[in-house]
């Protein structure tokens, strides 16, 4: 007697403890409590190497473009017209006879000198840098998409929990790139206890983002102060 093979189109009902097949779609059962329903996430490395989006940095390309054209405009246009038989602006010839006449080691000239290396060392690092330092990174699970997450929509999402925790009155989370910072009031239960429920809730909070890096958890909770 043969056994009867079950439909294309049937519905494969899985454990919450077993992992989905890849790229297929986990199901479980919510008919428990939410604090105790953990999804599995479908395990995929096939993404590729996750890195920080870089910034197009348009205004200070923009910025020092104009600049640049500005300056070699006026200097080009006032050489060709000393070639031309003209007298050479007014600015050039005050701009040339004060630098013949001070030294290397007066003020101007080194204030001079050190606002041109600062602003060559702040273009140096726009380009070197990625920027875009509001946006995190998420995980990458297929190749030629990248997502990431802004750190104040991640932070939105720990405040959230956190308030959800028994004994917390109000919370003010800061996220950044390596650390998640969280200040929590507690008005009634031991202060260890809602630390260690906020350490609990929060962590796995973190792990739920899906950041391709995530930042470390710093917790704090106080008592409110006292009025009067």
């Amino acid at each position: 007697m043969t056994e009867p093979h079950e439909p294309e189109n049937s519905t494969r009902h899985l454990s919450t403890t077993e992992p989905a097949p890849p790229g297929g779609v986990l199901e479980a059962d919510r008919s428990a409590s939410d604090s105790s329903y953990e999804p599995v996430p479908a395990p995929d490395h096939r993404g590729g190497r996750t890195g920080r989006f870089w910034s197009g940095r348009r205004i200070p390309a923009a910025l020092v473009a104009l600049i640049v054209l500005g300056g070699c405009g006026l200097l080009l246009y006032d050489i060709a017209a000393v070639r031309a038989g003209r007298p050479a602006m007014q600015w050039r010839r005050s701009v040339a006879d004060d630098l013949a006449s001070r030294h290397l080691d007066d003020v101007w000239v080194l204030a001079g000198s050190a606002l041109a290396a600062a602003l060559g060392l702040w273009l140096l690092l726009l380009a070197l840098t990625p920027g875009l330092r509001a946006l995190l990174p998420m995980s990458r699970h297929h190749a030629g998409v990248r997502a990431g997450l802004d750190r104040t929509a991640a932070a939105r999402v720990l405040r959230d929990r956190a308030v959800k925790v028994s004994g917390v009155q109000s919370a003010r989370v800061k996220v950044r790139r390596r650390k998640a910072t969280v200040r929590a009031l507690s008005h009634f239960r031991e202060l260890d206890d809602v630390r260690a429920d906020l350490d609990d809730v929060l962590g796995r909070a973190v792990s739920e983002l899906g950041l391709a890096r995530p930042p470390g958890l710093s917790v704090r909770v106080r008592r409110p102060a006292k009025k009067g």
